[in-house]
C-alpha cells in the first residue's frame, strides 16, 4: 500500500525539545511555570493588539471559560455559527444554555450578518435576547468582522471569536484572535501550530485573564488550606505542553506560508477542471489556509472523489457538517439560508499540512486528475 498522506498532521520544528528539556531539568512539569508564562508572552507579542493570553488545556475549555466570563447560564441563549466543528457549540450546552444556529454567507463561508440580525430580532421578539455570539473564522478565512461587529454592537451582544483555525490570519492587517470581546485559539494536533493538545483564551483586560486562570486552576481561593467559593475546572496548560508551544511559535509564519503555498498549488493545478472551485480571499482578507478546501459540482462528485482518494491512501474530508444537522442539536432554533447545507454537500478538504512534500502534493494532484479523467 502507498504511504498515507494525511489531511493535516503535526509538524515539529525541532526547537521544541530544548524547552521540554528545560522543563524536565528544572522539574517544572505542573500546570504553571516559565514555559507557560513564556508561551503566553509569545502569543501576546504575536497578536500585537494589547491583549492578554491565558494558556489552557484546549480550545474547547477556552470557549467554555468565555461563556462563564460572560455570565452565560442555564436557560440563556447563545448564537452560534452553524457551519463549524461541534466544539464551537458544545460549551453552550455545558452551561445549560441553548444554541441558536445562524447560517453562513458565500463570500467567506462564515456567519452571515443578515441572518445574524434576523435571528437576534426574532429571539428578542420571543423574549430571549441572546447572551453572546460565537463567530468562527472557518478554515482560517476571517469572518466579515466589521459587519458582524456592527450587528453585535447594535444590540449590545458580546462576541466570542472562535479563532481555533485562524492563528496567522488577518483582517485588514489585524490579527484574528483580537476582534472579539473574548477570543480563543486552539493548538490541537492538526492546527497551524500544535502543543499536542491545548488552547488559549485571549482577553482585552488583565482582569478577565486573571479570572480565567483562577477558574482554570480549580478556582482555589487565597487561603493556606483548600478553600473554594466558586466552581473550578482543571483547564490550565502544563509547563511541558507550553514548551512545545514555545518551539512551535518559532516557525508559525513559515507554517502559514507553506499552507498558503499548498493552496496556490492546488488552485493552479485544477484551473482547467470545471467541476472544481475554490474560496478566494476578499480584499483585505489574509487566510492562513489552514485547510485547502474545494467545492465540487455535486454531492455525487464530492463523494466519488473522496472515495477515490481513500483508495489511494490519501485522506480527505467533507467540510464540517452544520450543527443544525447534528442529531444532538436537531431541536435547536436555527436561521438558515441554505449556504451551509450546500457547502456540506459539495465541499471537500484536501491534504494541507505544512509538512507536505512535493512528492505528496504531486500524488494528490495526480489522483484527483485521474478521477476526473475516468469518472
Amino acid at each position: 500500500m502507498k504511504p498515507k498522506i494525511w489531511l493535516s498532521s503535526p509538524h515539529m520544528s525541532g526547537n521544541e525539545l530544548s524547552y521540554i528539556k528545560e522543563a524536565f531539568d528544572s522539574n517544572w512539569v505542573a500546570p504553571l511555570g516559565p514555559n507557560v508564562n513564556g508561551f503566553e508572552s509569545d502569543l501576546e507579542t504575536y497578536l500585537k493588539e494589547d491583549v492578554h493570553v491565558a494558556a489552557l488545556a484546549s480550545g474547547t475549555s477556552a470557549l467554555h471559560l468565555c461563556l462563564i466570563l460572560l455570565g452565560v447560564s442555564h436557560g440563556d441563549e447563545v448564537i452560534c455559527q452553524t457551519k463549524t466543528f461541534s466544539a464551537s457549540a458544545n460549551p453552550i450546552a455545558y452551561q445549560g444554555a441553548t444554541p441558536v444556529f445562524v447560517d453562513s454567507e458565500k463570500d467567506t463561508w462564515n456567519i452571515c450578518p443578515e441572518q445574524l440580525e434576523i435571528a437576534i430580532k426574532d429571539r428578542i421578539a420571543k423574549g430571549k435576547k441572546p447572551k453572546a455570539i460565537i463567530a468562527v473564522h472557518l478554515y482560517g478565512m476571517p469572518y466579515k468582522v466589521e459587519e458582524v461587529n456592527r450587528v453585535a454592537s447594535k444590540y449590545d451582544i458580546p462576541i466570542v471569536e472562535d479563532s481555533a483555525e485562524s492563528l496567522g490570519s488577518t483582517y485588514k492587517g489585524i490579527n484574528c484572535g483580537t476582534f472579539g470581546d473574548l477570543s480563543i485559539l486552539s493548538f490541537n494536533g492538526n492546527k497551524i501550530i500544535t502543543t499536542s493538545g491545548g488552547g488559549a483564551i485571549v482577553t482585552k483586560t488583565l482582569e478577565h485573564k486573571n479570572k480565567a486562570v483562577f477558574l482554570a486552576t480549580q478556582a482555589r481561593d487565597n487561603a493556606p488550606h483548600y478553600e473554594h467559593s466558586h466552581i473550578g475546572y482543571n483547564y490550565r496548560m502544563s509547563n511541558i505542553v507550553a514548551g512545545i508551544g514555545r518551539g512551535q511559535m518559532t516557525i508559525l509564519d513559515s507554517h502559514v506560508a507553506k499552507r498558503r503555498s499548498n493552496h496556490t498549488f492546488y488552485v493552479n493545478a485544477f484551473k482547467d477542471i470545471s467541476e472544481i472551485s475554490f474560496l478566494h480571499e476578499p480584499e483585505g482578507y489574509f487566510s492562513n489556509r489552514w485547510l485547502s478546501c474545494i467545492l465540487l459540482d455535486s454531492k455525487e462528485t464530492r463523494e466519488g472523489l473522496r472515495l477515490s482518494l481513500e483508495e489511494e491512501n490519501i485522506e480527505s474530508r467533507p467540510l464540517w457538517k452544520p450543527m443544525h444537522q447534528q442529531p444532538i442539536f436537531k431541536d435547536a432554533p436555527q436561521y438558515l439560508n441554505g449556504v451551509s447545507d450546500d457547502l456540506f454537500e459539495r465541499g471537500l478538504c484536501l491534504p494541507s499540512g505544512s509538512n507536505l512534500t512535493d512528492i505528496e502534493l504531486d500524488r494528490v494532484i495526480s489522483a484527483i486528475k485521474a478521477y476526473f479523467v475516468t469518472c
